[in-house]
Parts: C-alpha cells; sequence; structure tokens
C-alpha cells in the first residue's frame, strides 16, 4: 500500500507541474471514493451484490477481481491470495444462480461462452456447472418441442375437422346416389320391414345372416334386429340398428356419431414401433404403454404430477398384456409373447420378480391382479401353425399365482385339450373370474372353490374380449366377427344389448379389445379403424367417435374414475384424452 500512495503523489505532482488543476480536481475526487482505498469492506460488497451482479456486468466483476490479484503478488501474501481466489469462484457462481432465478438464462449462456477456456482450466470446480448449462438449455429445448408439437396438434385437429366435412359431404353423395331415402321408410314392424326387403335390388343393404338371428334368440319380438351396410369402396364397415318405435326406420352408422368434445388431450411420443396394451393405473395418474418392440414406458401425461415412476423397461420380446396392481401404482405385470412374466415395482424401478409359464404354454394372452387378494391370473397358450393370429394360438393354461411368494397357486380347471383363453376379468370383489375363449365360449370360475361354475357359448367366433358391466349383472364380450353382446347373467345366455363394430377382416390381425368407463354407460372399442367408437350402453344416444390417430387404433382404456380415455395406436403413438 506505501507503493500505490507513492504512486498517487507522483501523479499528483504531475498534474501540478503541467497545470492541470482541473484533472487534478477529479482525480482527488476519485480518490476520496475509490474502493480499494484502504479496502474497505462495505463499499466493496455494495458495488459487487448491488451492482455488478443484478445488473449482470460480468466484465466489470472480473476486472474488479483482476485489480484484487494484482494488490497480493508478494510471496507473504500467499494465503490471502488463496482466500481470494475462493472468494472469486463463489462470487461468480451466485451470478450464475441469480442469473437463472431471474429466468435470465441467455446471461448464463453468455457467461459460460466468455469464460469457457478459463473455466475449463478449472476442471474440479466447474464440471458440475457445465452439466448445469446442458440441463437450462435441454430444458429450453424441451420448452421449444412442447410448443412445436402443441401447435401441431392444433394444425392436425383443423386438418381433422376438414377431413371430417370432406367425408360428410362424400357419404351424403354416396346416399343421394343411390335414390333410397331409407330415414324415410315406413314399416309397420320388424317381420314386414323383412319382406319388404325381398326381392329388391338396394345397393349397400343386406340381410342380417342367420348365425345373428340364432345368437338373438330370446328377445322380445318388438326389440330390435341389426343389419349392415357397406360402402362401394369397402372402406369402412359400419353397422345400423331398425327400430320399430312409431313405425319409423332409424340408421345409425358410425359415420354419424358424433366426434368427442375434447376438454385436454396429450399425446405421447415415445414408442418407436406400434402400440401393443396402454393401461391406466389403479389411480390412474400414471400410464403403463407398450409396443411389439418389447418396450414398456410407464408416463405420466399431466404436469402436475410427479414423474418419479417414470421409466422404460426393455423385455426383449412382445409385450401382449399389462396389468397394474388393484390397490395402488406400485406393481405392474407384464406378459410376452415367449411366456415372460415381469413384476416392475415402479417405486423402487427395478424388476422385482421374472416369471416364465410353462414351456408347452408360451405365450401370455392376458394377466389380471385381483381387486382384493394379492393375487393375479395368468392366460397363457400354445403355439400352432395358422394364417390368423387365432389360428396360430392353441390350448389354454389359465393358472392362479400369488403375489407375495411369486409361486402358482393353482391352475384353473377348462377341461382336456381346451381353446386358448384370450382375456380375464374379475368382478369387483374378486370372487368371480370371466374367461373367453377362441372357442365362442364364456367361462365363469369361482376363484374360492377354484372350479368352473358355469359357461355358455357367446359366439360363433373366438372371443377376444370379455368384461364385467356396470353392476356386474351383465357381461359384454367382443368377438373376432366384430360382434359385441351385453349378456344378462340373470338369465344365461340372454342378449341385453348388441352392437356390430368392424368387418371380419380387421379383427383377424390382432385381438381386440374393449373397455367400459367408470360408469358404466360407455363402451370404448378397437375396431381396426384410425377413430375407435364408443357407444353408448345406456340411453338413447348412438355413440361418440374419437379423434383420428395417423393408423389403426389397437388399444384402449378408460381413466378409473374421471371421463377420460386412452388410445394406442400403429402409428407408434399414445394419446389421453379427456372428453366434456
Amino acid at each position: 500500500m506505501e507503493n500505490m500512495q507513492y504512486a498517487e503523489e507522483l501523479v499528483k505532482e504531475f498534474l501540478v507541474f503541467r497545470g492541470f488543476t482541473s484533472t487534478l480536481q477529479s482525480y482527488e475526487s476519485e480518490l476520496s471514493t475509490e474502493i480499494g482505498r484502504n479496502f474497505q469492506v462495505d463499499k466493496i460488497l455494495d458495488l459487487v451484490f448491488s451492482v455488478y451482479i443484478p445488473k449482470y456486468q460480468l466484465d466489470r466483476l472480473q476486472g474488479l477481481f483482476t485489480f484484487f490479484k494484482q494488490c497480493f503478488t508478494s510471496p507473504a501474501d500467499a494465503e490471502l491470495f488463496s482466500a481470494l481466489i475462493k472468494l472469486e469462484l463463489s462470487v461468480l457462481r451466485y451470478y450464475v444462480v441469480n442469473a437463472l432465478k431471474s429466468g435470465r438464462q441467455d446471461k448464463v449462456v453468455e457467461f459460460f461462452g466468455a469464460n469457457g477456456n478459463y473455466l475449463l482450466q478449472k476442471r474440479e470446480d466447474w464440471q458440475a456447472w457445465f452439466a448445469l448449462l446442458k440441463i437450462s438449455t435441454e430444458k429450453n429445448t424441451i420448452k421449444c418441442l412442447k410448443n412445436d408439437i402443441k401447435q401441431l396438434n392444433n394444425k392436425l385437429s383443423e386438418l381433422q375437422a376438414l377431413l371430417e366435412m370432406k367425408e360428410t359431404e362424400i357419404s351424403q353423395l354416396r346416399r343421394n346416389s343411390t335414390g333410397v331415402d331409407l330415414g324415410n321408410m315406413n314399416v309397420p314392424n320388424t317381420s314386414a320391414a323383412d319382406s319388404s326387403l325381398e326381392g329388391q335390388d338396394m345397393p349397400g343393404v343386406f340381410e342380417e345372416s342367420s348365425a345373428s338371428r340364432s345368437a338373438a334368440q330370446g328377445f322380445d319380438s318388438q326389440s330390435s334386429s341389426s343389419v349392415k351396410s357397406s360402402t362401394r369402396d369397402e372402406k369402412l364397415h359400419k353397422s345400423f340398428q331398425i327400430s320399430n318405435a312409431e313405425n319409423e326406420q332409424i340408421l345409425v352408422t358410425e359415420d354419424d356419431f358424433p366426434e368427442v368434445k375434447v376438454d385436454f388431450q396429450e399425446t405421447f411420443l415415445g414408442h418407436n414401433s406400434s402400440i401393443s396394451c396402454c393401461r391406466f393405473s389403479a389411480s390412474g395418474s400414471n400410464v403403463a404403454s407398450s409396443s411389439v418392440d418389447g418396450t414398456v414406458r410407464i408416463w405420466t401425461y399431466d404436469s402436475s404430477t410427479p414423474s418419479s415412476k417414470n421409466a422404460t423397461i426393455y423385455c426383449g420380446s412382445e409385450v401382449s398384456a399389462l396389468s397394474w396392481e388393484c390397490r395402488s401404482d406400485r406393481l405392474l405385470l407384464i406378459g410376452t409373447a415367449n411366456g415372460g412374466i415381469k413384476a416392475w415395482n415402479a417405486d423402487a424401478k427395478r424388476v422385482v420378480c421374472d416369471l416364465s409359464t410353462s414351456k408347452d404354454f408360451p405365450s401370455v394372452l392376458d394377466l389380471k391382479c385381483s381387486p382384493v387378494e394379492p393375487v393375479f391370473v395368468s392366460a397363457a397358450a400354445s403355439r400352432r401353425p395358422g394364417s390368423t393370429i387365432f389360428d396360430r394360438t392353441g390350448f389354454a393354461s389359465l393358472t392362479v399365482w400369488h403375489m407375495k411368494t411369486w409361486k402358482p397357486l393353482t391352475v384353473l380347471p377348462l377341461g382336456e385339450d381346451p381353446p386358448a383363453i384370450t382375456s380375464v376379468c374379475f368382478n369387483h370383489n374378486g370372487k368371480i373370474l370371466a374367461a373367453s375363449a377362441t372357442d365362442g365360449m364364456i367361462h365363469m370360475f369361482d376363484m374360492s372353490a377354484g372350479l368352473q361354475i358355469t359357461g355358455w357359448p357367446a359366439h360363433d367366433s373366438p372371443v377376444s374380449s370379455v368384461l364385467f358391466g356396470p353392476a356386474e349383472t351383465s357381461i359384454f364380450s367382443l368377438g373376432s366377427d366384430g360382434k359385441i353382446f351385453e349378456w344378462s347373467l340373470h338369465n344365461q345366455g340372454q342378449i341385453l344389448w348388441s352392437r356390430d363394430c368392424s368387418s371380419p377382416e380387421s379383427f383377424s390381425k390382432r385381438m381386440h379389445e374393449i373397455s367400459l368407463d367408470s360408469d358404466g354407460k360407455r363402451l370404448l372399442v378397437t375396431s381396426g379403424l384410425v377413430r375407435a367408437p364408443i357407444y353408448q350402453v345406456q340411453g338413447h344416444e348412438s355413440g361418440l367417435r374419437t379423434l383420428a390417430h395417423s393408423a389403426s387404433i389397437t388399444s384402449v382404456d378408460w381413466h378409473p374414475t374421471l371421463p377420460m380415455y386412452i388410445t394406442g395406436s400403429a402409428d407408434n403413438s399414445v394419446r389421453v384424452t379427456s372428453i366434456v
């Protein structure tokens, strides 16, 4: 400091000698407030934390520390110099933190850009902070991508609306071209309607098959009969119902179903192949989805939901079944086409058990957890050559497993060489199990006794999906011929409700599924189309249809409590939709 004061006196002497009196006054004024004079700590801190950092004056902040370093150059000042270096490190880190908290990511990028080479020399002190920069940059990128996705979704909705309008116009033109207005045909009763159609050349309309009539025996003579309708280009196979209410014939086609009104929608694009299954968790907060490449993803659709359970699971084989534990979001069961069953702990993020079916039944077709007991049921099948997915499934094995010991408890009896079980479901207390088979049968089991209590032929074709009705007084079934039936459990064999949702061709490629909403009023179906029909089971409304994917919908599920559903598609996407 003595050298500094001597230098100051020399400057004053020079200014007086040259007559620079104005400069001398300014110099003396600056000296009286100069921060380095006697190192006035309060003024230095005020300058750093009230001016340089809040106003992002990085160059001046670094210049200040450079000045201080020049003040401690002698060996005797080594300890002070070391403390100064640590202080500089802390202040610069505070600069970065302050910029991030203030939302000035641009200043963070500027900081690392200007000081990158210098900071890399201090690798031990700044390596983690370079990672922070990368995270910040990636967050910005993700934010931009989300905005882009939102804009693309809006554009897609506009295009879908335009496509809908054009399809309506084309449908109207086709109806006009037939020269027949079905909506104005008066039919006194069902039999008269049948006789009036005989011998007439009516393009696009043909009578119901005898198999459907035999399945519908037991109906009251005044109940409705279904009729199939097809378009010339065979693009879609639609169904409609003739009702004799007020002696009018009412045409109801899936094309006439209004599109759902969307309250919220989120599209997940984390898969690289066609979606094989998608399921809401017990709480509905998490989603598990799988693809044919053997990948399972657990994810959330609501940004307010913690993403702690998010995970990617690689199974090594096509995933054919998913089932969440019914009492929590902790366990997820995964069934694969090579007979593997994995139990994934979503909290611990690891496989807690890796099971295998017997070598005689190497394909898992379905898994279901009991809603009450710590058990689950696996439906496995043998393999055989065949042209369709149902032809390739052989004999069935229905096994009950304990979810604590992970050991098989029993094998439910199905008889000798039974046809494959394609779908299973529990009732609300887990005491009854329903199972559908490829021979068109529905089987009912008493889980306490481990015995079959009843069964009946439900379809003339393989049954691909089965589930209990809302009051558990009925059973819904979906056949490979596209027919949906609601069967009474009070009067076995009686059909309470039915629909025909698709052509048999689309159902031969994969096992389709149905899902009922929490109120038991709306039935969602995969029908091999880009839009899934939502049938109104109760009430007078005909139904709705989902927004379109770019490829066929392969899996569906309803939220356990909310008016929200999920659709998986062959376009590799999974979409959560909340409707109003």
